[in-house]
């Protein structure tokens, strides 16, 4: 893609001017970097944000839900306890139960106790059921009659009539005027005259266990408010909320307000007010948990919803807590301005300081630029100068002027001995003019030979000589990024890109080495656990295995210790994880397993498995992969790790085995001897000294 013709001329002075990339550099953590550290500053602070708060209002409603089903079970315990009463039982079997359910019925904080036949039909009420009315059609007292769980309690949904037929105060306390609530679904109702009922039934029984009765009581829990005030005061105490901030609790049929702490206004409870259509949809039809900000009558709070369902199973209404989510939100946008002035402060003065003293830099560089131009204009003796920085590029041009004139020393002496070569020649050919073809053959091949040699060592002196202002360069470099400190922040990337580089031939050199020579890296060897190396290994790789989204399985099944150099074992086992990680880009799963090596009943040793989820291995690789220099990454390896890995292993007398089809992964096993046989007799008095 070309460029438009206007761009060109700043591009190229950007690109041929070290004094524009280093005034980009110094300006860079203004330009570039203060927008997106604010940037990344302003997305984690949001999504921490947003993930406490919902973190918070989660475990609130794991609280209240907890203290729920407390009252829940508080109520069957009293059911329970009424139906097992010796008192009951006395007054039943005197026909006179109804005084005794009008003494408890209070005391027990019921709001209705009925005592029924085997047949589940009333005998006696507290309310105004008749005798005989049949209540043997709700779950708990069905189950109570066939003998189920005494003191169990579950959450009803009784209609208008259902309320009636026990007690009109019941049922003129259940209706509820419903309130018009934004974002609410519509509703043609005016008002609420179901009510939600904590319903329990228990089995009265005789002294041989015979059923004789069956207590049913419940508790209603419209317009319940000291049920949610004490869910409020749990979980929301003082102090748990800072920033002004303020917790609520409520309790739903359906999606209206039948118990809460929600103000609308001066003071008055949101009773009859309605959830939001997008949380009743959340909730009440999909059955989910609500843990997100949601609109609640007039106000946003961080709110927690969950579903209650009823003995069918059916979803009936909502438990809900929450709080006031502004004052989080406004003491969250003042820390971001309070960032946002304090990096927009710190970058203009890094950037002004910066400018100041890249001009130290500029002159050397502009020095050297000067002189590499008149060089390649045909001036050869053309060289920096003396220069006044005293820092790593004053000696990096110092040591620039003694490379050209050790080059230019070397050219002399290369055509000097050129010429005085080519006098041998010439006097070597006219003494051999008469010679036969064979001789003049074997004058030229002299005279290249002696031509070769002599360019071969003067090549060497060359690279000899050279190599020293390298190292010297090198060791500037490391210099240079210790005297500048946090000035070297700009140029930070291009010094790593060194340092990798360099690092890299390091390793290369040493895997040569060690292929070569690996008797000279022979350690001491120990009794080791390669459950802990393992472990150790996993440490070590733990960046590499979270930056490529590997999940790690273990299966650890071996008590067994065997002699290994503890360095070596972890080398093996960190070459063939790193492998296996490289083998799975977008993620997967590495297991590694540990078992005992038993072979025709006799303990061998152990043996280690690194498998992963990649793509495997081709058949035709499969023979090559342990061999030296063949590696399957083109571009990145040397081909030796897999090499020197068996390499350590055979030499204690154990083995690597692989086992892999492409497309499902590959698998490679460690056979480690519990005694190891060795086979580099370099090891054998490491051993003997290490013990």
């Amino acid at each position: 893609m070309r460029l438009p013709r206007l761009l060109r001329p700043p591009l190229d002075y950007f690109l041929g001017s070290v004094r524009a990339k280093l005034l980009f550099l110094v300006l860079a953590p203004l330009m570039l970097g203060f927008p997106i550290i604010m940037g990344l500053t302003w997305y984690w602070s949001h999504s921490y944000y947003h993930k406490l708060l919902v973190f918070k209002v989660g475990s609130d409603l794991v609280t209240a839900n907890e203290y729920f089903d407390r009252v829940i079970d508080g109520v069957g315990s009293r059911v329970g306890g009424l139906a097992s009463s010796q008192r009951l039982a006395v007054a039943l079997a005197g026909g006179q139960a109804g005084p005794v359910l009008d003494a408890v019925g209070g005391a027990r904080d019921l709001d209705f106790i009925n005592v029924l036949d085997v047949n589940g039909h009333v005998l006696h009420s507290t309310g105004v059921l008749p005798r005989g009315a049949d209540r043997g059609a709700w779950p708990v007292v069905a189950r109570a009659i066939s003998g189920g769980a005494a003191d169990r309690a579950v959450v009803e949904v009784f209609g208008a009539a259902a309320l009636d037929e026990i007690s009109p105060a019941l049922r003129e306390r259940a209706r509820m005027a419903l309130v018009a609530t934004a974002r609410a679904a519509p509703d043609s109702r005016s008002h609420e005259e179901r009510g939600m009922v904590i319903h329990s039934a228990a089995p009265v029984v005789d002294a041989n266990g015979n059923l004789v009765a069956v207590v049913e009581g419940g508790v209603l829990l419209n317009g319940n408010l000291d049920f949610v005030d004490t869910i409020n005061a749990i979980v929301y105490r003082d102090g748990s909320l800072p920033l002004g901030s303020k917790g609520t609790a409520t309790l739903f049929l359906g999606d209206a307000r039948i118990a809460t702490n929600v103000r609308l206004f001066e003071g008055e409870r949101a009773l009859g007010t309605r959830a939001s259509m997008e949380v009743s949809q959340h909730v009440l039809g999909q059955g989910r948990t609500w843990l997100e900000t949601a609109f609640v009558v007039n106000d946003w709070y961080v709110s927690g919803y969950e579903p209650i369902v009823d003995s069918r199973g059916e979803r009936v209404g909502m438990l809900y807590v929450g709080f006031l989510e502004a004052p989080f939100r406004s003491a969250k946008t003042i820390a971001l301005l309070v960032i946002f002035c304090l990096f927009l402060m710190i970058s203009v003065i890094g950037a002004v300081w910066s400018l100041h003293w890249a001009r130290s830099i500029f002159r050397p560089i502009e020095r050297m630029h000067d002189a590499i131009d008149r060089i390649g204009g045909g001036e050869g003796a053309a060289r920096v100068g003396a220069v006044d920085s005293r820092d790593e590029l004053g000696l990096l041009a110092r040591e620039f002027d003694r490379l050209l004139d050790v080059l230019a020393l070397r050219r002399e002496q290369l055509e000097q001995l050129a010429a005085s070569l080519d006098r041998k020649v010439e006097e070597r050919t006219r003494d051999l003019e008469a010679a036969n073809t064979e001789l003049r053959a074997a004058q030229r091949q002299l005279v290249m030979s002696e031509k070769l040699a002599a360019i071969g060592e003067l090549t060497a002196g060359v690279a000899h000589e050279i190599s020293n202002p390298t190292a010297v360069i090198q060791g500037n470099l490391d210099l240079l990024r210790t005297e500048l400190g946090p000035h070297a922040a700009p140029v930070m990337s291009e010094i790593r890109l060194i340092d990798e580089q360099v690092n890299r031939i390091r390793l290369i050199v040493t895997k040569l080495l060690q292929f070569a020579r690996p008797g000279e890296f022979a350690g001491y060897v120990d009794s080791v656990d390669v459950n802990l190396v393992l472990a150790d290994c996993l440490v070590l790789t733990r960046q590499h295995l979270s930056r490529h989204g590997v999940r790690v399985v273990q299966h650890l099944r071996t008590a067994r210790r065997v002699e290994i150099n503890t360095q070596e074992l972890q080398q093996v086992l960190i070459n063939l994880i790193v492998n296996a990680v490289q083998a799975m880009p977008e993620g997967g799963t590495l297991s590694l397993d540990t078992a005992d090596w038993d072979e025709h009943g006799l303990a061998r040793g152990v043996c280690i498995t690194v498998r992963d989820t990649g793509q495997g291995i081709r058949e035709d690789d499969l023979a090559r992969i342990f061999d030296a220099f063949f590696t399957t990454k083109k571009t990145q390896g040397t081909g030796l790790g897999l090499s020197i890995s068996y390499s350590l292993v055979e030499r204690y007398g154990g083995r690597i085995s692989v086992e892999s089809a492409p497309g499902e992964g590959a698998a490679f096993t460690v056979w480690l001897l519990a005694e190891p046989e060795y086979r580099n007799e370099v090891l054998e008095p490491a051993r003997n000294r290490g013990g």
